[in-house]
């Protein structure tokens, strides 16, 4: 991908920038001259580099909006000093002045500081060019940080064994799922499952086949849910299912849907061993007086598999009060 470089400069400030910036296989470059356009397009596109003309109006504003902004500590700025009376006054004074010069544009927000003579254009290239390649090797680095952190973030969020995303990734994803069904007025259900008898598996075959059997059970799973349902690993043979935009109804057709297809067909975990297993659901749907996190939701869905469980497994089973129902609770099974 391209280095994307934002020029906020006039015309004539173009004029005296090296030619190597507008190769179009190594930056993408953006030219604006006005403050407000500036900082709407920093703040939807960030750019890699920004070059900033330091008599240009709202420069020095510019750098220092810049360094107030954290999700935007990674554009590097170049402020090009091209103003006349700053430029003659440098001619006068010692270096020290020019030094507290450029600490002061540091302390505004600038990256790199940079003088540049109007009539020497050439002279401040090689300069400009070495601040330019800093600028693209702190955005490579950013890039390939960026890169990592998804990566990262992928496997802390995933479960190793059976390739769902895992508890953690519940944690996370469960209250942004209510956040969204409670914005849009919409329903959200919730469906906790565990495998009848697991421990049964592991003690007859060995924990090896019982990982491969969660596999394929998995596998099973994810090929009978809908596009807008996710599942996750909550911990050894228990899952969960989140169904974003489900009624009640709906939600008791895709638990019952689970329930027979894992029961109704064995598992091969190799061309010698067949095993026949079942599930025990629980499932609940948000309910007004339920917490923004969903522990209350995920308590009352374990509750009714626990019922389940209890009931002599193999079924679903949810106890809910909907708006649409008379003011008493409703039990309901397979």
């Amino acid at each position: 991908m391209n280095i994307s470089i934002l020029v906020f400069g006039s015309e004539h400030f173009l004029t005296g920038l090296p030619d190597q910036i507008y190769y179009k296989t190594t930056f993408n470059v953006e030219v604006i001259a006005n403050l407000n356009q500036a900082v709407s397009l920093i703040r939807t596109s960030p750019p890699d580099i920004i070059l900033i003309q330091a008599s240009l109006d709202g420069s020095i504003t510019l750098c220092s909006w810049l360094k107030e902004q954290a999700k935007l500590s990674s554009v590097y700025c170049i402020l090009l000093e091209d103003r006349c009376e700053l430029i003659t006054l440098k001619q006068q004074y010692n270096w020290e002045w020019e030094q507290e010069m450029s600490a002061s544009a540091l302390q505004q927000g600038a990256d790199a500081y940079i003088w540049q003579k109007p009539e020497q254009t050439d002279a401040t290239h090689p300069l400009l060019l070495a601040q330019l390649a800093v600028g693209v090797r702190k955005a490579q680095k950013c890039r390939d940080l960026i890169r990592t952190n998804d990566l990262l973030s992928t496997i802390a969020l995933a479960d190793s064994l059976t390739e769902l995303n895992n508890r953690r990734a519940l944690e996370w994803d469960l209250p942004r799922q209510i956040s969204i069904a409670r914005n849009n007025d919409t329903p959200f259900s919730l469906i906790i499952l565990d495998v009848d008898y697991f421990k049964g598996v592991n003690d007859t075959y060995g924990h090896l086949v019982g990982d491969s059997l969660l596999q394929v059970l998995c596998t099973r799973i994810r090929q009978n849910l809908r596009s807008q349902d996710t599942p996750f690993r909550y911990g050894g043979e228990e899952f969960v299912v989140l169904l974003s935009n489900t009624l009640f109804q709906e939600a008791m057709l895709v638990a019952n849907r689970l329930n027979r297809i894992v029961g109704e067909q064995p598992f091969a975990i190799n061309t010698t061993l067949v095993i026949n297993i079942t599930i025990s659901l629980g499932l609940a749907c948000l309910q007004p007086e339920d917490d923004m996190k969903g522990i209350s939701l995920l308590d009352r869905a374990d509750k009714y598999l626990l019922k389940a469980k209890s009931s002599g497994r193999n079924r679903v089973i949810s106890y809910e009060h909907h708006r649409s129902d008379p003011p008493h609770l409703k039990l309901l099974s397979s």
